[in-house]
């Protein structure tokens, strides 16, 4: 373990001076040392702790006091750490100076300085970190916590972690993205933690896989859907409304979400997806899968398909450009907008084939000009 001691004095000078400081500033704690030992005084300490928030309102001098408590867990025997760092971690996700800001930012700080401090593969990092992602989703600084998935991958397996262990985490990082407005990478996340699941467990994701469907769903960037049908614990909701509202945003057209909606506003509602978000949406796929079939759509076609007005046809497909899922141009003058590209909603055995025929006929291609460049010889 290795945190940076902020008091220049041996450990028993150290942990006299906290103790007497904790007892001024009103904790319960006794100036004597413990006879026990170090762990002993470090425990008492920590449950003092409390009166640090309540009664010192400097940010540096807060965070003076709580580096010098890490330090002192330098002298903890490992068997005798694990419950002070869970309850140092408790004590400071907890702090009566709750909120956002600055204060929220020295707590996520203190809590990074003890995973830091502890070795990398210790698995009390788990429990650290499960602290620093519950605090972040409190005081909306995701921002501040790691949540890269190789990142996660390669700690999870450092910590050997259980599968419970491996998915309560993926879960309270999920929330915490969620409640932050991180929907993208919630989604990852999520989409990470159903794959965890296999056919024997999979009906005990319910909860997860609905959580997952809605989030996929409001997150105004994620069009395709697919591969949420392929998840085990997805398939196990199948006859359930969710999964049906799932399949018409991932091959349904407009006009089948809006019978959909109108069957089940109630439903709709209850899941707090915006109807108006819903139906952008579902134009912006539609039109993706139309652009997938013809290069060419007039704007009688479109406003008929989309349920549009002439007038908002332009300004439509100019932000389904801006969704970067299919590349277009307009002709003002013929009324038409001609796709140059366009992303498959799904990609199954017909995509494959599409696309295999298409690279057939550039290598047919490509050999046409070679044999055209070799009859011409060589250069005189």
């Amino acid at each position: 373990m290795s945190i940076p001691a902020f008091i220049d004095v041996g450990e028993s000078d150290q942990t006299a001076e906290l103790r007497g400081y904790l007892k001024s500033l009103g904790a319960e704690i006794s100036e004597e040392l413990s006879e026990v030992g170090v762990w002993q005084d470090v425990s008492h300490i920590i449950e003092a702790s409390d009166v640090i928030w309540k009664n010192v309102p400097d940010s540096t001098e807060i965070e003076g006091i709580f580096n010098s408590i890490l330090s002192l867990l330098l002298y903890v025997p490992p068997e005798k750490m694990d419950d002070l760092v869970i309850t140092l971690c408790e004590k400071i996700l907890k702090a009566d100076n709750e909120g956002s800001g600055e204060m929220g930012e020295l707590r996520l700080k203190l809590l990074t300085n003890l995973f830091h401090g502890l070795d990398e593969k210790n698995p009390l990092r788990y429990n650290v970190y499960i602290s620093m992602v519950k605090l972040a989703g409190q005081t909306d600084i995701v921002e501040h916590v790691e949540t890269n998935l190789n990142t996660l991958h390669q700690w999870m397996s450092m910590w050997q972690l259980s599968m419970d262990k491996q998915q309560h985490l993926l879960r309270l990082l999920h929330d915490a993205l969620q409640e932050t407005d991180k929907s993208e990478a919630a989604t990852k996340i999520m989409v990470e933690l159903l794959g965890t699941y296999t056919d024997d467990n999979a009906s005990q994701a319910r909860d997860d896989a609905h959580k997952c469907i809605v989030t996929s769903l409001r997150d105004p960037k994620c069009f395709l859907l697919d591969n949420l049908l392929a998840l085990k614990p997805v398939k196990f909701l199948e006859g359930e409304l969710i999964h049906d509202l799932l399949t018409v945003f991932v091959t349904g057209k407009f006009t089948q979400y809006m019978t959909f909606y109108e069957t089940n506003t109630a439903f709709i509602k209850s899941l707090g997806l915006s109807h108006e978000d819903s139906m952008h949406k579902m134009r912006i796929l539609t039109l993706m899968s139309m652009a997938t079939e013809k290069k060419e759509m007039t704007f009688d076609t479109i406003e008929q398909e989309l349920n549009l007005s002439s007038s908002e046809v332009e300004g439509f497909v100019i932000d389904a450009v801006r969704s970067k899922m299919l590349q277009a141009t307009i002709d003002q003058m013929q009324k038409k907008v001609i796709a140059c590209s366009a992303t498959y909603r799904t990609f199954g055995r017909a995509q494959w084939q599409q696309l295999r025929d298409r690279l057939e006929l550039w290598r047919l291609n490509l050999n046409q000009v070679r044999s055209s460049l070799e009859s011409l010889g060589p250069a005189s």
